[in-house]
């Protein structure tokens, strides 16, 4: 009778373990693993009823199409989960984020689109993951970072048409990678991607071809043959000086900067401005061909040439002045720290105060590869000469400035 009641005790012990849907197969590894082996079976919805020790779970080759924020809450445990070769187009947020034991995921062949990306941030455990043969278009900078035991990564034969700078960064265990029969446009934007693998240790699996789709010129070739100088990182160059001319200025001084940018494609020019009082960002000209202002109550007036003018600079005004080159290859800034300063003998207070200082009309800082460890730019000082009283041509009294009075000088020397 004793022994009876041990193996009626030892079997119900064991009988929620090997708990297991009427569609699924279930046994015990030799590891003591759990396997649930539901493929083949037809199903359209992750089934019901299964243990909650299960370690590995087998769905591939069913009609499933959904995964929703439940779908695997029976089965905390699992570490391998084989998804492939469903019907799955819709990935509720969610659905993985709970399953941190996970070392294996494979969703290939399937239908997803979207993807609940921030899920796998709970699976820093994950060591192969497999979307290939999807319908991904794009994936978010930061997709992986968290994955910091990646092995292996399938993203081929999806419709990605470029990936951002850094997607495959903080990967230190990926030693594989898959990425080939996607359309990208390979534009700069990807250029990253050759230098990246030229560098790398990773095995890119090359099954298929890696080949640009767009642009035209660069059809039906490798991604990792793109011409070096189709794509250059953009060099900036800043010269600062005044517009002033052999005549009285009248209406105060205007302060002007011009940005010189080259690069390949051509860079966008951005001007970036911080006073004391407030923080402003101009991406692109706000004057237009005819001289009309395109922002009225904007004082930095910003031509399509790369030329900025300050009219009637004052002591508001006085900040960092920073002018930005931006392509798809990269973005390169360089900045002036600009401070107004009024002296009756502005020379002598100039030497006085810096002997080193020299007396300039204009001067250009260059910033090419190299950026400014600063992160403040050049100061500039701007000495002037303001007489007591002058009188205006009209008649009224107002400041003059003669240009043998203002100098301009350099208070910091950065320039490369």
């Amino acid at each position: 009778m004793r022994p009876l009641l041990c193996c009626l005790g030892l079997a119900a012990l064991l009988g929620p373990c090997l708990a297991c849907p009427s569609a699924c197969s279930c046994s015990i590894k030799k590891n003591g693993r759990l396997l649930a082996e539901c493929a083949y079976k037809d199903l359209q919805d992750v089934p019901k009823g299964l243990s909650s020790n299960v370690t590995i779970l087998t769905l591939s080759a069913n009609r499933i199409g959904w995964l929703g924020q439940g779908s695997f809450a029976e089965v905390p445990e699992v570490q391998s989960l084989w998804l492939g070769y469903n019907q799955i187009g819709v990935v509720e947020p969610g659905a993985f984020a709970l399953l941190v034991h996970l070392k294996n995921l494979d969703l290939s062949h399937n239908k997803i689109a979207d993807f609940p990306w921030q899920d796998l941030r709970n699976l820093s455990g994950l060591q192969i993951l497999k979307m290939n043969n999807n319908r991904l278009a794009g994936l978010p900078r930061d997709a992986f970072h968290s994955l910091k035991d990646l092995r292996s990564l399938w993203l081929n034969d999806n419709e990605l048409t470029t990936l951002a700078e850094g997607t495959f960064d903080n990967l230190p265990s990926l030693s594989q990678l898959q990425i080939f029969n996607n359309p990208f446009n390979c534009s700069c934007k990807v250029f990253w991607l050759k230098k990246w693998t030229e560098n790398t240790s990773v095995s890119i699996t090359k099954g298929g071809s890696t080949l640009c789709v767009a642009p035209g010129r660069l059809k039906g070739r490798a991604v990792t043959d793109i011409p070096d100088h189709y794509c250059v990182a953009p060099s900036v160059q800043l010269t600062y000086l005044s517009n002033l001319d052999n005549t009285v200025m009248y209406d105060g001084l205007t302060l002007t900067l011009h940005c010189s940018v080259a690069g390949s494609p051509p860079p966008e020019i951005r001007w970036r401005i911080q006073t004391s009082s407030r923080r402003v960002e101009i991406n692109g000209p706000n004057v237009a061909r005819d001289g009309n202002v395109k922002q009225s109550r904007e004082r930095f007036l910003v031509f399509k040439n790369g030329t900025m003018a300050i009219p009637n600079f004052s002591k508001e005004d006085e900040g960092i002045y920073t002018c930005l080159a931006v392509n798809d290859v990269g973005t390169r800034d360089v900045s002036v720290n600009v401070a107004l300063a009024g002296s009756e003998n502005p020379a002598e207070d100039l030497l006085r105060d810096d002997p080193q200082a020299s007396h300039l009309g204009g001067r250009s800082c260059y910033k090419g590869d190299e950026m400014d460890p600063s992160g403040t730019g050049e100061k500039l000082v701007i000495v002037y000469h303001m007489p007591r009283e002058s009188k205006s041509r009209a008649g009224g009294t107002v400041p003059q400035v003669p240009l043998g009075t203002l100098l301009l000088a350099l208070g910091i020397a950065l320039c490369c």
